[in-house]
């Protein structure tokens, strides 16, 4: 019996087009590019606008609360685009970079699946053009100048005990998360504590995935929040005197990576923030560019709806002026019957019941859509052991909820397995200008903020904030950040802030542990439950199975 071949020997059966022709199909020339090869391209920023014309319509694919079954929310995405260029419409996607920890963790990547997959799939798992080691670099640069402006007597006074701007590294390393450093003696600078996060958790990500040109960038650096002073006034990263440097690390890593679908249709894939940690969407100026220069454009957001998808409307779409006129949201039977209790090694195993039982999580995530105004349509992302009745129950509730629905077959059939959801979205995508509304007002209280996101989009029934969140709600009053929006930092495996409650919990208590300030980005962090930003390494880490042989073929990536 032949198996279904891997995602890197299809990708690798495929010829792709020169990058240049694909950037044609966009209004771009070869003077607009800096070529990396011939199969991918960095846009200059100029062309938004000298060409940009800004009338496409936004697509934003999301998903259903992720299980360990996966969605894949990326695959539809990229299936989506294949189908809607194979009914004649004129398409690119915009989607985030992969992150190297989790690929060679349990993950996997970031490149769709089957059939629904950018390429060169191999490079952009990889190195790609090397967004994420000037993201490291730049990152780093400032907590080295950090440290140096401490051993050499500390001008601006800053405590080096509230110093909170870490290191990164793109790599799951558990071992970093807490450290001390500046141990050996007085030359070697001054000791504290500190550690290491994961470069997807940068804010200096979260900045260059939120700034809108390079002027922009350097503001947002300056803006970056340090720490305090013994008299506990504020220190910002403008007071290091690094913002140039950090500034020319990044004047490449700015600029938005075009690629290509399997099927020859323009992708942009630029930066990678954590919906869970950070705001988790690629950046602003990719998917102005997607907008600008197409008719239609995809994008998605990270984990489930009230993750990437709320940040991506109450924080990027304010940030980048966006206007989206529809979401996907991704469904699967997998992922239905884990929310409805059936554990993953059973889910093989025809279970209508347990298909049932876990429809409630999408039932809340289709109504959390409805709140900022936009019409859903569902993408039921077809699984190998997917029965007909399990489809057929999630299409019906679909129809009793006067929602479209579709089968999405991307990973096995490519566009051609994704016409028909395609031909929904075009027929449902509404002049959003009329509709789309964020959910809060950024002049409203953080407390309000955080309580408006809290019971509305994750069905708490109430909020309950620490000592310490309170003490840093006084701060961030008193040094004049109340009014950023928030990006909440929770579980993506649960609605609640508890990973261990699936489905749709009701009368649950949201806790806020601390608020943290990322001024440079423009957002304020409260972080709740035991959410991390350093992952570790599974037991098998899918790293063991991955090699290259001498003529430079990559084999075990997925």
């Amino acid at each position: 019996m032949s198996t279904f071949p891997s995602d890197i020997e299809i990708a690798n059966q495929v010829n792709p087009e020169p990058i240049i022709s694909i950037a044609a199909k966009l209004g771009l020339t070869e003077s607009d590019l800096d070529l990396y090869g011939s199969g991918k391209a960095k846009v200059h920023l100029d062309t938004l606008e000298k060409k940009g014309r800004g009338t496409g319509k936004l697509v934003l694919v999301s998903a259903l609360t992720p299980t360990s079954a996966g969605a894949g929310k990326t695959t539809a995405t990229i299936g989506l685009t294949q189908g809607l260029a194979r009914l004649g419409e004129n398409v690119c996607c915009a989607v985030r970079e992969p992150s190297l920890g989790p690929i060679f963790g349990i993950k996997g990547g970031a490149t769709g699946g089957g059939y629904s997959q950018i390429i060169p799939m191999e490079d952009i798992n990889l190195h790609f053009t090397g967004d994420m080691h000037a993201i490291t670099a730049a990152n780093n640069l400032l907590c080295t100048a950090i440290d140096n402006h401490l051993h050499w007597g500390n001008k601006s006074r800053l405590d080096p005990r509230t110093a909170s701007f870490r290191r990164v590294m793109d790599m799951n390393d558990r071992s970093l998360r807490d450290i001390i450093i500046g141990l050996g003696g007085r030359t070697q600078g001054i000791p504290r504590e500190t550690g290491f996060d994961i470069t997807a958790a940068s804010e200096i990500m979260a900045i260059l995935a939120l700034a809108s040109d390079l002027e922009d960038l350097k503001s947002r650096i300056d803006r970056i929040f340090l720490g305090l002073t013994y008299d506990r006034e504020q220190v910002l990263a403008r007071e290091m005197g690094v913002t140039g440097a950090m500034a020319m690390l990044l004047k490449d890593a700015i600029k938005p990576n075009l690629v290509q679908t399997l099927e020859g249709n323009p992708a942009f894939v630029h930066c990678g923030p954590f919906a869970n940690i950070a705001h988790g969407c690629n950046s602003i100026l990719a998917t102005k560019m997607a907008v600008s220069f197409a008719d239609w454009a995809i994008t998605e957001a990270g984990f489930g709806f009230d993750l990437g998808a709320e940040k991506f409307f109450d924080i990027k779409c304010q940030y980048g002026d966006l206007c989206p006129s529809l979401v996907v949201l991704v469904v699967t039977c997998r992922a239905l019957k884990m929310h409805g209790g059936v554990k993953k090694n059973k889910l093989s195993i025809p279970n209508v019941e347990a298909v049932a039982a876990g429809l409630p999580n999408m039932e809340k995530h289709l109504e959390n859509i409805g709140k900022f105004g936009l019409p859903a349509v569902v993408c039921l992302n077809r699984f190998a052991h997917d029965t007909d009745g399990e489809l057929e129950l999630v299409l019906e509730r679909c129809r009793e909820l006067g929602v479209a629905a579709a089968v999405g077959d991307g990973f096995i059939n490519g566009g051609r397995g994704m016409e028909e959801l395609a031909g929904l979205v075009v027929e449902h995508a509404k002049d959003c200008h009329t509709t789309f509304e964020p959910l809060y007002d950024w002049d409203d209280s953080v407390e309000n903020k955080i309580e408006i996101i809290a019971k509305e989009i994750y069905g708490a029934e109430y909020i309950d904030f620490t000592s310490l969140a309170k003490k840093d709600l006084k701060m961030i009053r008193r040094l004049g950040y109340d009014k950023l929006p928030v990006c909440i930092a929770k579980t993506q495996k649960s609605l609640s802030d508890n990973p261990r409650l699936l489905g749709r919990p009701k009368d649950f208590v949201v806790t806020v542990r601390e608020i943290e300030i990322s001024a440079g980005a423009g957002f304020l962090v409260p972080i709740t439950g035991s959410i991390m930003r350093m992952p570790g390494l599974p037991s098998t880490p899918a790293a063991g199975k991955m090699d290259v042989d001498d003529d430079g073929n990559v084999t075990g990536l997925f």
